[in-house]
């Protein structure tokens, strides 16, 4: 099979979808890689170590999409990549379509088989695509929060962990997945005082086992979300329902109510984000303000530090990727279930029916 490895076009977004070690598992299997020139300089890999490992680089992104039978990215077709889609192309990349439904469309008159990265999921539930840009995202939310705080991004003036004799910031999670549990890691390490919400007892009962009780843990519901929320210095909302728009658990009233200069970071953004506020930013242009309270929404937030998310992705999608290129589409979705579930849509149908769902669309499972 030809592999393709595009650069990256996302504002900001300096990831790559392939590590030359990756390359050289590709190249050790029979298969070809194209990898576009550059496309590992924002992740500090130069042309040089992808030669070494056996890819044939090629200048633009012309080749990449007009020859390889499988592109591999790390974020969705914008722009002139849209154009370059064609029938019967494997795109493997995040595609969060839940909330997109003109790139949706664009897919399916193009008759991509679209395999996203967040809806591969393992019978336990868990998903081990999402997993490591989950963790990332959850770790920086709290860093990236506790500047939105300081005076010179609008912020209170709080510095999260306080210091002797004066409180420390009042720090809300909504969710207690892989993101949330890593954000209330963070804060917590940070000196914080974190209140952790969510819908699982289950959950919330690890996480306070795990934190030796420096947590406060509350169940989910509309009475405790408006209670905790409006007495919050910092709100993260970290849901995901997997391959779904994201439940909005905070009502823009509810912004309204916060303490004047909090802020808001909504990592569930590129799934539609979790508070009725949110709208998605870029790295270049992070913040704005809404009701007197500095939000955070960029929907690419792993992109911020993209040496250690493009290792952190890769290690976690070359495995399936192999498995697509060794035996091919069909006998690689129908010797594993999870990753049947990441298949979004193929010859111009959508075969996941959160993704059919959102948008009150047909839904045709493979």
């Amino acid at each position: 099979m030809i592999i393709g490895v595009p650069r990256e076009i996302k504002t900001a977004e300096a990831r790559v979808a392939l590590v030359p070690s990756g390359v050289a598992a590709f190249v050790s299997h029979g298969h070809r890689v194209l990898v576009e020139c550059d496309a590992g300089i924002g992740s500090g890999i130069p042309d040089e170590a992808y030669r070494a490992a056996g890819a044939t680089l090629v200048e633009g992104p012309g080749p990449v999409w007009r020859d390889a039978d499988m592109v591999i990215k790390v974020k969705e077709p914008l722009g002139p990549e849209l154009a370059a889609l064609r029938p019967g192309l494997i795109l493997y990349t995040y595609l969060h379509l839940a909330s997109n439904e003109a790139l949706t469309r664009r897919l399916l008159e193009a008759k991509v088989t679209g395999i996203a990265y967040e809806t591969i999921q393992l019978p336990d539930g868990s998903l081990p695509l999402l997993t490591p840009m989950s963790e990332v995202a959850g770790r920086l939310s709290v860093q990236k929060g506790a500047h939105c705080l300081e005076a010179a991004s609008g912020g209170a003036g709080i510095l999260l962990g306080g210091v002797s004799g004066v409180k420390p910031a009042n720090v809300v999670i909504l969710g207690a997945g892989v993101a949330g549990s890593n954000a209330c890691h963070i804060a917590v390490g940070m000196g914080a005082h974190v209140t952790v919400l969510d819908i699982s007892p289950a959950r919330l009962r690890y996480l306070q086992d795990i934190m030796g009780g420096r947590i406060a843990t509350v169940m989910s519901n509309r009475a405790n979300i408006a209670e905790e929320v409006t007495q919050a210095d910092l709100v993260i909302g970290a849901v995901l329902l997997p391959g779904a728009r994201a439940p909005r658990l905070v009502t823009e009233d509810l912004v309204r109510q916060m303490k004047p200069n909090s802020a808001i970071l909504d990592i569930a953004i590129d799934q539609g984000g979790c508070i009725e506020t949110a709208h998605p930013t870029t790295h270049d242009n992070p913040m704005y303000r809404m009701h007197d309270v500095v939000h955070y929404c960029v929907a690419n937030m792993p992109g911020a530090v993209p040496r250690t998310s493009t290792y952190a992705l890769t290690n976690a999608t070359l495995g399936y990727g192999l498995a697509l290129a060794d035996k091919g589409f069909e006998r690689a979705v129908a010797g594993d279930d999870a990753l049947r579930k990441g298949v979004n849509l193929m010859d111009g149908r959508i075969t996941y029916p959160a993704v059919a769902e959102a948008f009150g669309m047909p839904c045709s499972p493979l």
